[in-house]
């Protein structure tokens, strides 16, 4: 089975606080020359880390490691470029809570098998608030109930039905599912004409 179905994310969190970060923000254009994606995660919010200078949350040692990006509402937006989700995974991200996502974002995240929920404004801030006060806590996000774990509770969280169903099936990787489908492919390919005849 090449597919792989993803029902809980569980990691520590990092916040990044704003609304409105564009793909530009997470992975500046002059870094999509590279002809693959492998050194995306090193120049992840490049531009505003320098700016920071050393301020950044994500050169922020409480949050080394931490496997869940906790952000505001429409991150994600501007430019379609699957480079923001790709350097954000590289960098060691596989999940992100915040207010809303971009659609073409979340898109992208859920065809790399990334996962993308929502919480209401109030309940944001509370997680947000927990976690840069204890950087290290659990935090589980259950796909399959779609609910937040954290220190402080369990919280009701956003995700579209189909989304939610893709990730649950593995229908999210197309390639996976390619894969799992070879031997039927191959009869089916065999049983044409025009190509069993080559």
């Amino acid at each position: 089975m090449a597919t792989r179905n993803i029902d809980k994310v569980v990691g520590t969190g990092c916040v990044s606080r704003g609304d409105d970060v564009d793909t530009d923000r997470i992975i500046p254009a002059r870094f999509m020359k590279e002809v693959t994606f492998d050194n995306m995660g090193e120049h992840l919010f490049e531009d505003a880390r320098e700016a920071a200078k050393g301020n950044h949350p994500l050169d922020n040692e409480a949050y080394e490691g931490a496997q869940i990006l906790i952000v505001g509402k429409n991150f994600g937006c501007g430019s379609s470029r699957e480079h923001a989700p790709q350097a954000l995974m590289r960098f060691g991200f596989n999940a992100f809570i915040g207010g809303s996502f971009a659609e073409i974002f979340a898109g992208n995240c859920t065809a790399m098998g990334l996962v993308c929920v929502t919480l209401p404004d109030d309940d944001l801030a509370k997680v947000m608030d927990s976690v840069e006060l204890d950087p290290k806590q659990e935090i589980t996000i259950d796909v399959d109930a779609r609910a937040v774990s954290y220190r402080d509770g369990t919280l009701e969280c956003g995700i579209p039905d189909g989304t939610r169903k893709q990730l649950l099936e593995g229908t999210w990787d197309a390639l996976g599912l390619l894969l799992d489908a070879g031997d039927g492919i191959e009869s089916t390919g065999n049983a044409l004409s025009y190509v069993s005849g080559y």
